[in-house]
């Protein structure tokens, strides 16, 4: 078992085909370390006659000590310092990275899938995209989010002025098209330096006997969730093929938020959440 990511499909270079399949062409612009895991994958199952299976998960939604490349952890610090300043959760980016969808691959049901997919003889030798296959976007997560919480929220606002990145790509990954354009009013990791924010950590931290007293590199911790809360791209990876093949797996991801919330507090890497766990 090979587990992947989004970055198989080039999701990190541009706009793709949409919905992102387990048959699409691999993306040549730049090197991926993903495609040579997979030669080397394949050529040892042959030589060795044993059977192989890549999944490939979205935004991985799991607590974990080390929570980089995590966009969990990020959001849940983020609005239990505004809860403690008593600021409103403004969304960071713009209205269309509001409205996107982007599938959310949480990590139990990630390890179901796999399970699944090792066990099961007809399953063998084949790549599944591994997906909550629930609709989700920030524009509907944000209100629940700030009801958890207890806070306002602050609206993109579509005649706002945001911070732009074009990216290098051009075209981009689905081989026509402009580049992808990013935009963002503020960015998390710019926001965990401020002083009034690293003051009210070191209060929460203190108040709730937290691991971290201070945000120990805020880019390496935060720059994953400005990606995608700046993200407008659509990340809609199908499950049709697992679907075809007897996998009935689903998690709503909204749900998932708050539960891996609660496990975040279990660690004691962010403040108890205001909702109690369900």
């Amino acid at each position: 078992m090979l587990q992947t990511g989004a970055k198989n499909y080039g999701l990190h270079l541009g706009p793709t085909a949409v919905p992102q399949e387990e048959d699409d062409p691999r993306v040549l612009l730049e090197p991926n370390f993903y495609y040579p895991q997979e030669d080397y994958l394949w050529s040892y199952c042959k030589k060795h006659n044993i059977g192989w299976n890549v999944a490939r998960p979205s935004f991985i939604l799991g607590a974990v000590p080390d929570a980089a490349m995590n966009v969990a952890f990020p959001i849940a610090v983020y609005a239990s310092v505004c809860k403690h300043l008593g600021t409103p959760l403004e969304f960071p980016g713009d209205l269309k990275s509001w409205e996107t969808v982007q599938v959310q691959s949480s990590a139990m049901l990630n390890g179901y899938l796999e399970e699944w997919s090792v066990l099961s003889e007809h399953t063998r030798n084949q790549a599944f995209n591994a997906s909550d296959d629930s609709a989700f976007c920030y524009g509907k997560f944000w209100p629940k989010l700030a009801k958890w919480y207890g806070v306002d929220i602050v609206r993109p606002d579509p005649d706002g002025k945001y911070d732009e990145i074009t990216q290098a790509h051009d075209p981009p990954p689905r081989g026509f098209g402009p580049p992808g354009l990013l935009r963002s009013k503020f960015r998390l990791s710019e926001w965990a330096i401020r002083p009034e924010v690293k003051k009210a950590w070191r209060e929460l931290a203190e108040k709730y006997d937290l691991v971290e007293k201070e945000f120990r590199d805020p880019e390496r911790v935060f720059s994953f969730a400005d990606a995608a809360l700046s993200w407008n791209q659509q990340i809609y990876f199908s499950v049709d093929k697992a679907r075809s093949m007897g996998w009935q797996g689903h998690v709503n991801s909204a749900e998932s938020f708050l539960d891996v919330f609660h496990d975040f507090a279990k660690l004691k890497m962010i403040p108890p959440v205001p909702v109690p766990k369900p």
